[in-house]
């Protein structure tokens, strides 16, 4: 079982690797074993929700400059679990979006620590419908993209009335599709832990989660606490060292 220590200004925080990320896990202690991420800071900081780390770029830079883009040069396939979820205090890997990343591939070296909040069960149940709207939005746009030529070629030919009759098209067939879907839901251990320990049940299925805080949650909440600028950056600078124990 690999575990490693994230030692802040602000204390520190032991975090424990899934073995069912291996991917994710092996490159994580291969850069914590390199000293790959001394020095860098959490440089994406949002309340409520979750700290960001693991930027390079982040070693050293000027106040003001903005973070988040630096890299190892390579990606992660994505280790995307229905078992592994976003509750309060699990490790997951950034990435870039869908249109750029459809595939969900990792950021090799960027990760954040989820905070969240703690839902009740009114919260639960608008929860319950976004998923759903979620749901159907990726549907449509799964269509879109199977109709990308056409698109175009109507584009093209600024063929109004043709982009109409598809979208209506599209959306007939995301509301046929959806008929034979199962509701998605939230499965007994999400409600559990989502109701208690609290997180962001939204982001499950949708970035690799490929560990979680054994010791040392408070001081991820000290972190999401602090006075943040311009691009979500603490005032302060809140460097790290992780070490493998």
């Amino acid at each position: 079982m690999a575990k490693v220590k994230i030692e802040t200004s602000l204390g520190d925080i032991i975090v424990r690797l899934y073995d069912e990320t291996p991917l994710h896990r092996d490159n994580f202690l291969k850069l914590a074993n390199e000293g790959f991420y001394d020095g860098t800071l959490f440089h994406r900081v949002i309340k409520n929700f979750m700290i960001q780390g693991g930027d390079p770029e982040s070693i050293g830079a000027a106040p003001g400059h903005q973070l988040g883009t630096g890299g190892t040069g390579y990606t992660i396939p994505a280790e995307i679990q229905p078992e592994l979820i976003h509750k309060r205090g699990a490790l997951a890997a950034a990435r870039l979006g869908d249109e750029m990343n459809p595939k969900r591939e990792s950021s090799g070296c960027q990760f954040y620590i989820v905070w969240g909040e703690v839902y009740n069960q009114s919260k639960l149940g608008q929860l319950k419908k976004q998923l759903q709207m979620q749901e159907e939005q990726n549907v449509f746009n799964g269509l879109v993209q199977q109709h990308r030529d056409e698109i175009l070629q109507l584009r093209k030919n600024r063929d109004r009335d043709g982009l109409m009759a598809l979208q209506d098209k599209l959306i007939a067939e995301t509301k046929a599709a959806m008929k034979t879907k199962e509701a998605k839901g939230l499965t007994e251990k999400q409600e559990q832990a989502y109701t208690t320990v609290g997180g962001t049940p939204f982001l499950d299925g949708q970035y690799t989660v490929f560990g979680e805080v054994e010791e040392g949650l408070d001081v991820v909440g000290k972190i999401q606490e602090v006075e943040t600028l311009r691009g979500d950056r603490p005032k302060q600078d809140i460097s790290m060292k992780i070490t493998v124990l």
